[in-house]
């Protein structure tokens, strides 16, 4: 790769690895460029979340480097990290915290923190600031809100939009498309609902068993893949037959 391609990207993952007892991601490469939107697709216990840990340095990797901004992520690379949203599950923050005191503390973490963007995200998405977080049905909103208002470059989301109805989540593409069309701004999502990745992505990745079988452009996937049922002896017919290329 030279430079002017390594430039390009925001986000660059080479030969990720990480062994568990009973599972492995395995080498793992991604590149993700500035301006646009990463789908992480895969069954449960593929290696989604896996990836998106050890890219943030939430778990030791046991290979692989990850670069950000053209920098390599480091424990304490704390200027970088101050640049990424993230949103997973579980929002780490005392129960009996209100929005105010969300603000407050956030105001205390980032430098870049705005207010005034994290409330009007609040209206956006409905959240009631009087309310203690214990009594909201879930997290997921206020998690995106907090991601969404300290002007990170690079949003990085685990399952955001499981279990949001479906005008929220609509709201929630409709805000990730717009965060990137100034394209200095890059997000990458995992998420099991393929019509999400379809609606928002422009590239799409696919782990399987701790592998990264594919990742392309969405539409080029759109366009020249396809899903093929039958017995194996049937697809492996056609493939002799040249009538398609099993992937």
């Amino acid at each position: 790769m030279n430079m002017e391609e390594r430039e390009n990207n925001i986000l660059e993952i080479r030969g990720l690895t990480k062994h568990y007892s009973d599972f492995t991601l395995q080498d793992l490469n991604l590149e993700l460029p500035y301006g646009c939107i990463m789908g992480l697709m895969g069954e449960n216990g593929a290696g989604k979340s896996t990836t998106i840990k050890a890219a943030l340095n939430l778990i030791h990797r046991d290979g692989g480097t990850i670069r950000m901004f053209g920098e390599d992520i480091g424990e304490d690379n704390s200027r970088l990290r101050e640049n990424i949203g993230i949103v997973m599950e579980g929002l780490n923050l005392p129960d009996l915290f209100k929005a105010v005191e969300v603000d407050s503390m956030m105001r205390g973490i980032y430098r870049n923190w705005d207010s005034d963007c994290f409330y009007q995200y609040l209206e956006k998405f409905h959240i009631n600031r009087k309310k203690k977080i214990k009594e909201y049905s879930r997290g997921m909103k206020l998690a995106l809100s907090i991601a969404l208002s300290h002007n990170a470059g690079l949003l990085i989301l685990d399952e955001p939009t499981s279990g949001l109805d479906p005008v929220v989540r609509e709201e929630v593409l409709d805000i990730l498309k717009e965060f990137v069309m100034d394209e200095s701004h890059s997000v990458l999502i995992s998420s099991h609902i393929i019509s999400d990745i379809e609606k928002t992505a422009d590239y799409a990745a696919f782990i399987h068993q701790g592998r990264l079988m594919l990742c392309e452009e969405k539409d080029r996937l759109l366009d020249e893949y396809r899903i093929l049922k039958g017995s194996r002896s049937d697809i492996m017919k056609m493939e002799a037959d040249g009538g398609v290329r099993v992937a």
